[in-house]
């Protein structure tokens, strides 16, 4: 596991606790997986909404610049793929 995926994932896994503690009864072992579930999706679209704009930022770059403004925005979406399929592979 990536340092990035285990960095999501004790957000995701600490906003569920957080959640858990506010609640007078708390949630099942089922409850707990689904909010998790549904915390770490938040996550990963939030974290691809800022790389989609560290993206468009780069692609705004001057003509000179056009090639490495294109191999940072490659280098970004490569690493967002691995971040998926990282999170995905551990559901």
């Amino acid at each position: 596991m990536s340092p990035s995926t285990k960095n999501l994932k004790a957000i995701a896994k600490q906003a569920k606790d957080d959640v858990n503690a506010l609640l007078v009864s708390k949630l099942t072992k089922e409850q707990e997986e689904k909010v998790a579930t549904i915390i770490e999706n938040a996550v990963i679209k939030a974290l691809l909404e800022g790389q989609h704009r560290a993206v468009d930022a780069a692609l705004r770059m001057s003509e000179n610049e056009e090639d490495t403004a294109h191999k940072i925005a490659r280098k970004i979406r490569q690493k967002n793929d691995l971040l998926i399929a990282n999170l995905t592979s551990l559901r």
